[in-house]
């Protein structure tokens, strides 16, 4: 196992790439199970969740060439339907194969999802879409067992709260339905966008794109399509805290900024210069001015409001500031746990339930110490603090940032950060 090490206090300077997002990778991969032929996807991060559902595909019958950043799979001859607990249980994001495989096979058996300890969450939204569908659910000894007898049926589908893998697997099941199907008070993120866009050039009839109302309009047959899968909204605000955090002015190339309102509004009230082009966005902050960081709150939403995978870097960043800020976190119920390693940096924070107050360092900063990662977004909050903090850090169990970021250190050292990776 290996441990990420910090030399904190330098200035990061220059430009990154933002790599494809693994949020809309994955279930992009999950729905070429909907068709036969070679599929094509562009700019697919390689990471370690992308891997595992390429994995899992495999399991399935799919095949899977990468060329640089592009995969090519070839689900012509998909034909077994049940997903074993050893992959599933890794990524929560496994149980996105459900719909295609009832949509295609009529069955699907999946072990009930893994992945980050952040708190619950359930699959009863999927499960209730699906028996809108014709679908008939049964849990049983950790797994979903889901089978349709005959046609898919289009119904309408309304979500009690916006769910995000709830509203993907739904949406690959329905394309192939009889009937319309609509989903209401559906997830608005753009990865749903990029999914719809995926499911659009496969042949599928799909409409209210980038609304809480999806209409679906099912077909008799899908064709393998070539698509892009959208730049990574949370790798893109992660790396503009951290040059926020440590100091210096950086441009991230191949973002798209309208994906990220609620964040550079934050940014900004917070004193951060931000500037944004078409497909980048600059940050600057001198390290002598980051005394003047205001503590600004933040309450985590659904989409368009504050994302919650962007909580614990934000949380970071105001340890930072000369201020007070209070964070809420409404998504998840366990999503404090980078709290008390932040301590261990010398951080002042304050929880009670889904609540946290910071009391920011100012001028004196952040001390280098020992710390672990307990989930992918906490581990990408204590590399912002270990940034601009003084001195060495060493952070462990840092398989959770492979999870999710594309070349981390190599782009941190390419701002002129110091980060190296050495075994435990």
């Amino acid at each position: 196992m290996e441990k990420l090490i910090i030399e904190g206090g330098r200035e990061l300077v220059g430009s990154i790439q933002i790599s494809g997002a693994k949020n809309a990778a994955l279930p992009l991969i999950a729905a070429t199970l909907l068709a036969p032929g070679i599929h094509e996807l562009t700019n697919v991060p390689d990471l370690r969740d992308t891997r595992t559902i390429l994995a899992l595909i495999g399991e399935l019958g799919c095949t899977c060439r990468r060329q640089g950043s592009t995969l090519y799979i070839d689900s012509s001859d998909v034909a077994y339907s049940e997903v074993s607990y050893d992959l599933v249980k890794t990524m929560r994001a496994s149980v996105l194969v459900l719909g295609p495989l009832l949509a295609r096979l009529g069955r699907a058996k999946v072990s009930l999802p893994g992945g980050c300890a952040i708190g619950e969450r359930p699959i009863n939204f999927h499960i209730r879409g699906f028996e809108r569908l014709g679908v008939h659910c049964t849990l049983e000894q950790g797994y979903v067992d889901a089978r349709r007898e005959g046609e898919l049926k289009g119904g309408t589908v309304h979500f009690d709260i916006p769910s995000v893998t709830g509203t993907e697997n739904l949406l690959m099941a329905a394309v192939l339905a009889r009937g319309t199907t609509v989903l209401k008070n559906a997830a608005r993120e753009p990865e749903i966008g990029n999914l719809i866009d995926m499911l659009n050039n496969m042949g599928a009839e799909v409409e209210g794109k980038g609304t809480d109302q999806i209409t679906i309009h099912g077909v008799d047959k899908l064709s393998a399509a070539k698509t892009a899968i959208i730049p990574d909204r949370i790798e893109t605000g992660t790396y503009l805290m951290a040059i926020a955090a440590a100091g210096g002015q950086a441009t991230l190339t191949g973002c798209e900024p309208g994906h990220l309102p609620a964040l550079l509004d934050k940014l900004m009230e917070a004193g951060v210069e931000v500037k944004t082009a078409e497909n980048s966005i600059s940050v600057s902050m001198a390290s002598n001015r980051r005394q003047a960081l205001k503590g600004v709150d933040i309450k985590t939403m659904v989409y368009p409001g504050y994302p919650t995978d962007l909580q614990a870097q934000f949380m970071a960043l105001m340890t930072l500031s000369s201020g007070i800020c209070v964070i809420k976190e409404t998504i998840f119920e366990n999503r404090f746990m980078h709290v008390a390693e932040l301590r261990r940096l010398g951080a002042q924070i304050q929880t009670e339930g889904n609540s946290a107050v910071v009391t920011g360092r100012g001028p004196e900063g952040l001390n280098g110490a020992r710390v672990m990662a307990t989930d992918l977004r906490a581990s990408s909050s204590l590399v912002i603090a270990a940034l601009a903090a003084a001195g060495r850090t060493e952070i462990s169990r840092i398989y959770h940032l492979e999870r999710g970021y594309e070349n981390l250190v190599d782009k941190l050292n390419g701002l002129g950060a110091k980060v190296w990776k050495e075994n435990e």
